[in-house]
């Protein structure tokens, strides 16, 4: 059996053992880039190798293309199967962010066309919790062919342009609240959304233990959000393309296919003063 959403801590215990099976540590802080691997370091789950959001799960930033631009697929496929994934390999990815950064790693695999990957429900946090074991030691992994291809799941920022004005995207934006509204920005140099997005602050997807709600919950409340709009037509973004994944995996949970991530998101948008910025909430 295959997981390609949420694994819980008693479930990926199970397969500590499983060859078949590779865990990645995804930490990170954006105000400390080195703490992830700093908390790797000190305790991770046996077995879990480290990906870095800056080095392997984003791409070289050029100025206009965002803080954690895509990967380049055949460079992230390259590193994946360094890391001992294969076709067949069931992924886990962790955080200590209520599956923020892991969800950037889930989205990107299955980008690739790999399904089987999920995220673990509740995080480092919660296998703690449950006192369940930590090592120091890093895994040591024999590299396998990674096939992979891009599917056309990112939209682009003319796409987004044009549909300022069109209107047929229902355009989520994951950020606070705060944020949305142009207040307290203090990660671009523009604050503001982009005009006609709705909010859905990825924490709202959690519940008070920073585990995914229900699906029936999720549902309810994103297909409110989508007010009409098919799936296919929404598209996801925040500020820099990471925390947009947790809305795409809540949707994935939920049963709603096949929403596409504005990948520049936020910080790619406001890096062109010609580019329109709303603050006002519709």
């Amino acid at each position: 059996m295959s997981y390609s959403t949420v694994v819980s801590p008693a479930l990926l215990a199970h397969h500590l053992d499983d060859p078949g099976w590779r865990l990645f540590d995804c930490r990170h802080q954006l105000s400390d880039p080195d703490a992830g691997a700093r908390a790797y370091a000190s305790g991770h789950l046996p077995g879990a190798s480290f990906l870095h959001l800056d080095r392997d799960l984003s791409g070289p930033m050029n100025g206009s293309n965002g803080r954690h631009p895509l990967p380049d697929p055949q460079l992230l496929a390259a590193r994946l199967g360094a890391a001992g994934v294969s076709r067949d390999t069931q992924v886990v990815a962790y955080d200590d962010a209520g599956g923020m950064i892991a969800s950037r790693m889930w989205w990107l695999l299955r980008w690739l066309g790999h399904e089987r990957v999920a995220v673990l429900d509740g995080g480092i946090e919660r296998w703690v919790a449950e006192g369940r074991p930590l090592s120091t030691e890093s895994p040591a992994v024999a590299a396998v062919p990674f096939e992979g291809a891009p599917r056309d799941w990112v939209a682009t920022t003319q796409e987004v342009l044009a549909d300022v004005r069109e209107g047929q995207f229902c355009l989520i934006d994951a950020r606070s609240p705060d944020r949305f509204r142009g207040e307290n920005e203090t990660l671009d140099p523009v604050g503001g959304h982009i005009p006609g997005a709705r909010n859905r602050f990825f924490r709202d997807n959690l519940d008070s233990d920073g585990c995914f709600r229900p699906a029936a919950e999720l549902r309810r409340e994103l297909l409110a959000l989508l007010a009409g709009t098919d799936p296919k037509q929404a598209v996801m973004t925040c500020g820099s393309g990471v925390t947009a994944c947790h809305n795409l995996l809540a949707m994935e949970i939920a049963g709603l296919h096949d929403a596409r991530l504005y990948a520049g998101s936020w910080s790619e948008w406001c890096s062109d003063p010609a580019r329109p910025v709303a603050s006002q909430v519709p």
